[in-house]
């Protein structure tokens, strides 16, 4: 099931993977292309964390139906 929240974070992390791809191809060094691999990651987890925090509180208001 794709949630409307889920779609917001498939949109986000495309966004993301596009301005990553586009900055490595402008690099200059390996430092610089290692630098923006962190930053991708440090962005990729945040995003991630952002989204099973919504999805948990989802998960929380379908169980309390169920009481």
């Amino acid at each position: 099931m794709v949630s409307p929240n889920s779609k917001s974070y498939f949109r986000e992390v495309d966004k993301s993977h596009r301005k990553y791809t586009s900055a490595l191809k402008r690099a200059r060094s390996r430092q610089s292309v290692m630098n923006l691999y962190w930053h991708h990651k440090r962005q990729h987890e945040a995003l991630l964390r952002k989204h099973l925090k919504d999805e948990m509180v989802e998960i929380v208001q379908i169980k309390k139906k169920f009481k």
